[in-house]
């Protein structure tokens, strides 16, 4: 199940009528903006889990827009080299680091902060500024309003995207397609790793996924678990610094093969056909 925004609310990423840019932010000496979605409430803790693999450039404008409702920081540091884990504790005392266990690969940073987590909500986002943790309260609001697990589109009515490659873009919408046929789902977007979702449900996402894949296998198993799913717009930014660890055919051929592997009656079949041998 999908849903937009209620009339009521507005969506987070959108000043005056137009996406937020970020092209000059390090040059504005002023402190970070912060809105109204700063004073949000939830009576659930809230975990942010956030993978970092040399990020120590973006790691001070990411924590430095976290909201005051997220009452957990974990950092799931993936052998970084550079000065990512001394500038997270620097920016944020409070954060908890973790070393990344199971190998390489943006699932097993993930499954690795989700074990660490305590709070009753887990919100998960990048480390290199693509994603505006000011959006964070807006997939709470949802989390506290019945639903089940919240995940971030950039495809409907205030979301949208300014790091969109041509070849991601026509990968994101083919693999949509198939979610949606093989899944009887709506949804709008896929291939993106802004989520949340409530502690309880982690085993019914029983997460098994190494690499990027991960993201693609938490809303298949989500969907065939019956969640409740809702899509909420989310505005991608363009990585502040670096290089991306996202190879976009490679992991949208991982992609793929997740979820024909995970559609409904897929497991069973192969175990029935297993257990004929």
């Amino acid at each position: 199940m999908s849903t937009t925004l209620p009339p009521h609310v507005l969506p987070y990423a959108v000043r005056d009528g137009r996406p937020m840019r970020r092209a000059t932010d390090h040059l504005d000496p002023r402190p970070p903006m912060r809105r109204a979605t700063d004073g949000y409430a939830t009576t659930h803790s809230v975990s942010l889990i956030v993978p970092a693999r040399n990020e120590a450039q973006n790691i001070p404008w990411v924590f430095e827009q976290i909201p005051r409702c997220v009452n957990e920081v974990i950092l799931v540091d993936g052998s970084s080299t550079d000065a990512t884990l001394t500038m997270a504790e620097h920016c944020l005392p409070t954060v908890r680091s973790v070393q990344q266990s199971g190998g390489p690969g943006k699932g097993n940073a993930l499954r690795t902060g989700f074990e660490a987590a305590t709070g009753e909500y887990i919100v998960m986002m990048d480390a290199d500024g693509s994603m505006w943790p000011g959006e964070i309260p807006h997939y709470l609001h949802f989390l506290d309003n019945g639903y089940d697990f919240v995940k971030g589109s950039r495809c409907i009515a205030g979301g949208g995207s300014l790091d969109f490659t041509r070849i991601r873009a026509l990968g994101n919408r083919a693999l949509l397609t198939v979610v949606n046929r093989l899944y009887h789902a709506k949804l709008t977007d896929l291939c993106y790793g802004f989520c949340a979702f409530r502690r309880s449900f982690l085993n019914e996402l029983d997460l098994r996924s190494s690499g990027f894949e991960i993201e693609a296998e938490m809303i298949a198993h989500a969907l065939r678990s019956g969640l409740r799913i809702a899509e909420v717009p989310s505005l991608e930014l363009p990585r502040r610094s670096g290089r991306s660890h996202l190879h976009a055919v490679s992991d949208g051929r991982r992609v793929l093969r997740t979820l024909l592997a995970e559609r409904p009656g897929a497991r069973s079949a192969a175990l029935h056909a297993v257990g004929e041998r």
